[in-house]
């Protein structure tokens, strides 16, 4: 009898944990879906204080923008604008025109200090190797000044002109002298006529010294193909090509006062292997080079 108690208070336990366990089943399981239809209080955000705002809104590069330089500009139509008014501005006092009785006044002299004040351009450049030699300037004044107009002053289109034809005349003795020798053999050739523009015994340009007494007729001028009658006009074009470019680097050279360095500065003439002139037992040989023979007064 007793054991049969036993038994039925087992079942009954075992009963109300069955009940128990399916309580807790359902309460994990029915508790998050209650938990999801909960209403969350709307939050709104606290206002942007203006410094902060401010400072969003600048661009990354910094709190302050830096302006541009000059020059840094883009190029817009107004400054393109801008720019050509002044150079007429600048142009505007016609100095060739200028009588050595005019008086100075205030227009001529804006107008020379604005022309001879455009540095690194390239007037600047034209301008330097168009004068060769570089003299001190002597204090601006209106005597000074009308001197310079009356007797030194050369508009860039006449110094332009000046310079190409200076290259043309040492392109054409490079050429017809020395066309077939070496590029040394070449520059040997325009040295020497650059030493003569140089001396005080022949002309002060270099189409003086290469044109000298060509008028005259042959035999006569310095150099034969100025004087044979015959066309001067290139006939080989590479080596028309290659007198020009030489021309052109010994120019620059001559019209800054550098040494070209091929010959001494102090050979002024030279002659071919082929010949013997009665003047070379009077000169001193300095070099040879290729086919040329090269010559320094004693």
């Amino acid at each position: 009898m007793q054991n049969y108690w036993r038994l039925k208070a087992v079942r009954t336990l075992s009963q109300v944990l069955a009940l128990c366990a399916v309580a807790l089943v359902l309460f994990v399981t029915i508790m998050p879906a209650q938990a999801q239809s909960v209403q969350i209080a709307s939050v709104s955000p606290l206002p942007v204080p203006a410094d902060l705002a401010a400072l969003r809104a600048q661009p990354a590069i910094g709190p302050t923008l830096v302006p541009l330089a000059p020059g840094e500009q883009a190029l817009t139509p107004a400054l393109l604008a801008n720019y050509v008014q002044r150079q007429k501005t600048l142009r505007a006092v016609d100095l060739e025109r200028l009588e050595p009785q005019e008086p100075l006044n205030t227009d001529v002299l804006l107008g020379y200090i604005a022309r001879g004040t455009m540095s690194n351009s390239a007037v600047s450049a034209l301008a330097s190797f168009a004068a060769p030699v570089a003299t001190p300037l002597p204090a601006l004044n209106t005597s000074s000044l009308a001197a310079y107009v009356e007797s030194g002053y050369q508009p860039i289109e006449k110094r332009v002109e000046r310079a190409d034809a200076e290259r043309n005349c040492l392109a054409q003795a490079i050429y017809h002298e020395a066309r077939g020798e070496s590029a040394t053999g070449q520059l040997a050739v325009a040295n020497v006529i650059v030493n003569r523009a140089r001396s005080s015994r022949f002309p002060s340009t270099l189409c003086g010294v290469v044109y000298q007494n060509a008028e005259k007729g042959y035999h006569r001028c310095q150099f034969t193909f100025a004087c044979d009658g015959q066309s001067d006009a290139p006939g080989e074009r590479s080596a028309w090509a290659r007198s020009a470019a030489l021309a052109q680097t010994v120019y620059a050279e001559f019209a800054t006062g550098e040494a070209v360095g091929a010959v001494p500065r102090s050979a002024l003439y030279y002659h071919t292997t082929s010949v013997r002139p009665n003047w070379a037992n009077t000169y001193n040989a300095v070099a040879q080079i290729g086919s040329h023979i090269f010559y320094s007064p004693n």
